[in-house]
């Protein structure tokens, strides 16, 4: 009986322990901007093209996007109680997307909750898949 209690003790304090990891930012990552990344496509492209698959491609996953200059676009993601903010910036030949500010992601030190990178990943894939169409 001992060691049944004590099977159902230890598994409860991993559980316990895996659940707080996240609320104390054990799960932070460093953050990974996307810095020109190359816009390959068969035929050259204009800045308005290169534009508006940013732009498409971040709203379609639920960015709110956001022209703040000449090749600059302001994406901003909101879930949850969460919020990030990304510049992107562009020319005919490549673009980054690089991290600006957030709420509710833990950003510290060049750490940040890790799913704040797979949101920035998710939208680099999207505007290099809109813009080889």
């Amino acid at each position: 009986m001992h060691k049944k209690n004590s099977l159902f003790s230890t598994i409860g304090v991993t559980l316990l322990l895996g659940a707080s990891s996240t609320c104390w930012g054990w799960g932070a990552q460093p953050i990974q901007n996307v810095i020109d990344a190359p816009i390959a496509t068969s035929s050259p492209v204009t800045a308005e093209r290169v534009k508006s698959a940013i732009i498409n491609s971040g709203v379609s996953l639920g960015w709110q996007m956001l022209e703040t200059g000449p090749g600059v676009i302001q994406g901003t993601l909101h879930l949850r109680k969460h919020t990030a903010i990304v510049d992107v910036s562009f020319s005919t030949s490549t673009f980054s997307i690089v991290y600006k500010s957030s709420v509710n992601l833990d950003e510290k030190d060049g750490k940040i909750h890790k799913n704040y990178n797979s949101w920035v990943q998710n939208m680099s894939r999207k505007i290099s898949a809109e813009l080889t169409r």
